[in-house]
């Protein structure tokens, strides 16, 4: 249960306003869904105005790597010069490559093509070929906000099949987004992407989701994208989180590399897409912050 401040106590926003003025009807829905069994935020996941200010300039970072990357992406570069691209662009706007160095990644940015469904790490040694499909997925700290989003590109002439699931995968974020709506659930959201991942014929990735994010990498909560409607956490608002499903062409289980720990692949070797968009959930809807 959350802890009950006075009604005449400064709200614990940070807003400056008295708690009867700001949070408490706040606080009360989520005790009154709590209490009904719901899983609710604690109070360390809203993001405040100040924080959402502060995670929109780090994406505008994050933003600009992946639209800088677009610009020079190409079959022939290897994907090391992609993880250049995105550390110099990150530097220079002053920012900070959340990826490097976190919990042993080596590099600036994750990419993964084909096969790789997320995590793929960038190197000398892989070169973008004609027909290949890749998710970059890019994250920025700027003045400890972090912020979040990966992008789906097409290198050259790409079959028709793969070209289909890149743009479905991309259409069920936009079909999830449609049921992100204050008090209602994540469950929801998850479920209307697959059930239509699963009507064009697609499998989704079960163990890895989307998570919280703002003021560190990964917040709770996890975000299953196959979940049911009326389940997992409520969507308050000032609630920050990443929509990011793995969608495959063939079956859903996948594989973690052996040699680097990280990389991880469909199982059956068939293609995967991901886009990734972060939102704060808002009184009337969500806001995009990073995409």
């Amino acid at each position: 249960m959350l802890h009950k401040l006075g009604r005449n106590d400064k709200c614990w926003c940070g807003s400056g306003k008295k708690y009867k003025y700001c949070h408490e009807g706040f606080d009360e829905k989520l005790r009154e869904l709590e209490l009904e069994g719901h899983i609710v935020p604690s109070r360390k996941l809203i993001k405040t105005p100040k924080d959402i200010a502060g995670i929109k300039e780090s994406a505008k970072i994050n933003i600009a790597c992946l639209d800088e990357v677009g610009k020079q992406i190409h079959a022939g570069m290897s994907t090391q010069e992609i993880d250049d691209i995105v550390y110099k662009v990150t530097t220079e706007m002053g920012g900070i490559p959340a990826p490097l160095n976190y919990e042993g990644f080596p590099k600036s940015v994750c990419t993964s093509i084909n096969d790789v469904v997320c995590h793929g790490i960038p190197s000398d040694d892989e070169i973008l070929e004609e027909g290949d499909i890749i998710n970059v997925d890019c994250s920025t700290i700027l003045n400890g906000y972090f912020s979040d989003s990966s992008r789906m590109f097409l290198v050259g002439d790409v079959q028709d099949d793969w070209v289909k699931l890149v743009n479905d995968t991309k259409k069920a974020i936009e079909i999830g987004l449609e049921q992100v709506k204050p008090w209602h659930f994540l469950g929801d959201m998850g479920n209307a992407i697959n059930q239509f991942a699963m009507s064009q014929g697609y499998s989704v990735v079960r163990e890895i989701g989307g998570h919280g994010i703002g003021k560190e990498f990964h917040e709770d909560p996890f975000v299953s994208y196959v979940s049911q409607p009326g389940t997992e956490m409520v969507m308050a608002p000032g609630l920050c989180f990443t929509i990011e499903p793995m969608i495959n062409l063939g079956k859903a289980d996948v594989v973690v590399d052996e040699d680097d720990d990280w990389t991880v692949y469909t199982e059956d070797g068939s293609p995967s897409a991901q886009w990734e968009v972060q939102l704060v959930v808002t009184e009337d809807g969500y806001e995009l912050l990073s995409w």
